[in-house]
């Protein structure tokens, strides 16, 4: 009996296909704003270079409303009682624990760990979202990813070729964040679905400035006596094109091939931060950093592949 090609599955490989160059390129600028992180906390305080990085991020957004004739300031009811809260879940306790925790690991190491994201994020799903239920392949892809990251917290990697012992505080900075930032997403996913994206977004933004800015100017100060160009420099790659261009480019294959395709980039970032932090940042790349790499892959690919669109877990590094 002759097989035919189911013609959805037909059209689900050619959206693949044609998504890869931009999956790519985001997965590009998100490792490398990792790398660009790492390298200006030695000339800013944490939370000083967060509290910028999002200011300068902000600005663009009311540059965009600005000088879009066709968009206003967010009007809508749902976007001011709801995007505060993904605010500062999503954006404003993971960034300032994903940078703080660069100064006790290397961007990979990092990397790893939030390429882990969607098995926590199923987990909580499955106890909130009344669609998002566990599977017995989603159960498969969570042990194998929570494995591996496990796996890097036991031996003890941190990435850094000057530092013998890792230090726990890396580690809990980045499962916090994560967890945070699932929780983030499984609250937007259940109020804001159907609204603007961008406005979601600008007011998410500015709320996580509001809370960021006076916390690191109370905790940290505001000394930029040790910043070079190339930190200022670092800061705004990161603003402008990690934050702000990675996110528009990320809502933009989210509405251009779905969140499956979305999902794919948090597989392809530990790639371009392994291989960007051992070529210019000195980082290490170890047998061990590579078999947990293999593990969480694997598994995040069994979560984002069932049948289901998978939940997008946007974590802002």
């Amino acid at each position: 009996m002759q097989r035919t090609m189911d013609p959805g599955r037909f059209t689900s490989i050619a959206m693949n296909n044609k998504s890869l160059p931009y999956v790519s390129l985001l997965a590009l600028i998100f490792g490398s704003t990792l790398l660009a992180s790492r390298f200006s906390i030695g000339q800013f305080a944490a939370l000083t270079y967060v509290a910028l990085r999002l200011l300068l991020a902000s600005m663009c957004h009311l540059l965009i409303v600005a000088m879009s004739g066709g968009r206003r300031w967010p009007r809508d009811r749902r976007v001011w009682r709801h995007a505060p809260v993904v605010g500062v879940m999503g954006t404003a306790i993971p960034m300032s624990f994903i940078v703080s925790s660069l100064q006790y690991q290397s961007s990979g190491i990092t990397s790893l760990l939030l390429t882990a994201a969607p098995a926590f994020t199923v987990i909580l799903a499955h106890f909130f979202l009344p669609d998002e239920h566990l599977n017995g392949r989603k159960v498969v892809g969570v042990i194998l990813a929570i494995s591996g990251a496990a796996g890097l917290v036991i031996m003890g990697e941190n990435g850094l070729p000057d530092v013998q012992e890792a230090n726990p505080l890396g580690y809990i900075l980045v499962i916090t964040a994560i967890f945070s930032g699932s929780i983030s997403a499984v609250y937007a996913r259940r109020n804001l679905l159907e609204v603007d994206s961008f406005d979601a977004a600008s007011v998410r933004m500015w709320t996580a400035v509001l809370v960021v800015l006076p916390v690191s100017i109370l905790l940290a100060g505001f000394d930029l006596s040790r910043v070079a160009v190339s930190g200022y420099a670092a800061l705004l790659y990161a603003a402008v094109i990690g934050t702000f261009g990675g996110m528009l480019l990320e809502f933009n294959i989210l509405q251009r091939f779905g969140a499956t395709a979305t999902a794919i980039t948090a597989n392809l970032v530990p790639i371009f931060a392994l291989i960007g932090g051992w070529l210019f940042l000195g980082e290490e790349i170890s047998s061990g950093m590579l078999a947990a790499m293999a593990l969480i892959i694997a598994g995040v690919t069994i979560i984002t592949s069932s049948e289901e669109e998978p939940l997008v877990v946007p974590l802002d590094s």
